[in-house]
């Protein structure tokens, strides 16, 4: 069969390095896809969010399964467009993926059916959003309503950040549309956990579980990130906490949609916080996330495609998915200056000597091929994975391998999967 990916980055390689896998695929191709993914499908030069270009080329060339896997041609309705045309799309159609797109919506939907998440209002206008947050406590969170490339989320520690963070929102269209709308939560505390889960809309069966590293630098200091490593499993996460998560928050959540005539098919990703007063969900994404995917995948025993022909056929109660009992983690490398200003083009080396390694895979997340060489071309740029028995041994591997691998200005992390919270 032939497999259309859509996206480009380090979470698209693990995807397609996953489909790789598969007995069934015969060929895979990716849009736009980037250097490293370049080795395994071939690239085609469409953008994620072109919907009818995107059409059109698996239309012309016969896909037998399109896999849409960034935010973005998810809320804007691909996956709807591929079914008007009778091709298999695997990810929610867009009156599902809204349980992304628009915080309001899927804080509204966790109140209605008593989902556990932080106390929330939504506000349209910067007057009375600053008039709520005067008479809250800080820290306070400020979130844009739509997508914001992972960086819609400020935790303002006083009234001053706050009042700039709502003002540069809706005011001063910081995110444009997205940021028009700003939900003000609570601020919870506790560690977070990333858990993804497959769900046909009906059945849902969680994979294992994740933490992902959102700050920019050591010890969770600097901007936000769309993260800089992460690994799998969490220490945290037992058999417990999958059973309080399972009854209170991964079946309620399918259910709601369901009830509210947006059966949600594909990747369910729940952010996690474990607060003193039990599991609370932070935010949904509607897709694989980035880099969790990077740990996750590589620890799937079961075909990813077959997995994904049941979730579209609504038969996943029929398949058992297995997964490895090992860890894995992953360490992003990135060009000096991200999640701010970065410069591209430098060239990359060491990438061959880090994949000769056993048990590590370097997945490309911002690269682009230019005679032959690898050179950044993104703000995360590498994400260097290695699977071993477990996290310790996992860790060492994977800075083993980074340390193989440099170019000009860049930086990573040099604490991923090290806290034990």
């Amino acid at each position: 069969m032939k497999v259309l990916v859509v996206g480009g980055g380090g979470r698209e390689h693990t995807i397609v390095w996953k489909i790789a896998q598969s007995p069934s695929v015969d060929k895979i191709y990716c849009a736009p896809g980037n250097g490293g993914i370049s080795e395994l499908a071939e690239c085609v030069d469409i953008s994620a969010t072109d919907k009818d270009a995107m059409v059109k080329f698996a239309k012309e060339n016969n896909i037998d399964l399109v896999m849409v896997a960034p935010d973005d041609p998810l809320v804007l309705g691909m996956v709807d467009a591929m079914e008007a045309q009778g091709i298999r799309a695997f990810g929610p159609r867009a009156n599902a993926a809204i349980i992304e797109g628009s915080k309001s919506f899927s804080k509204d939907l966790m109140k209605k059916y008593n989902i556990p998440t932080a106390a929330y209002e939504v506000f349209t206008d910067s007057e009375s959003a600053i008039e709520y947050v005067k008479k809250g406590s800080f820290p306070a969170v400020i979130k844009a309503d739509g997508l914001a490339l992972g960086k819609g989320v400020i935790i303002a520690k006083d009234l001053e950040e706050a009042e700039a963070a709502i003002k540069d929102m809706i005011d001063g269209g910081k995110f444009g549309k997205s940021g028009s709308r700003v939900v003000i939560e609570e601020f919870l505390t506790g560690p977070e956990v990333s858990v993804l889960a497959f769900t046909d809309g009906k059945t849902v069966c969680p994979m294992v579980s994740a933490q992902d590293h959102k700050r920019a630098y050591d010890n969770d200091e600097g901007l936000n990130t769309g993260g800089m490593g992460t690994f799998s499993p969490s220490r945290l996460y037992d058999e417990a906490k999958q059973k309080e998560c399972m009854e209170n928050i991964f079946i309620p959540t399918i259910k709601a949609m369901a009830s509210e005539g947006r059966p949600f098919k594909g990747v369910l990703y729940f952010g996690l916080m474990m607060t003193p007063n039990g599991v609370k969900v932070i935010e949904y994404n509607c897709r694989f996330g980035d880099p969790e995917t990077q740990v996750v995948l590589p620890r799937l025993k079961t075909d990813l495609v077959e997995i994904m022909n049941a979730v579209i056929d609504e038969k996943l109660d029929t398949i058992n998915i297995e997964w490895d009992d090992n860890a894995a983690v992953c360490v992003v490398m990135a060009s000096g200056g991200y999640p701010v200003s970065y410069e591209k083009g430098y060239e990359i080396s060491g990438i061959e000597d880090a994949n000769a390694m056993d048990n590590v895979i370097v997945f490309h997340a911002g690269t682009k091929l230019v005679d032959g060489k690898y050179v950044n071309n993104g703000g995360r740029v590498l994400g260097v994975t290695a699977v071993a028995e477990d996290l310790d041994a996992a860790i060492k591997k994977s800075y083993e391998a980074v340390s193989k691998i440099s170019w000009k200005d860049e930086f990573h992390r040099s604490d991923i999967g090290i806290k034990k919270y």
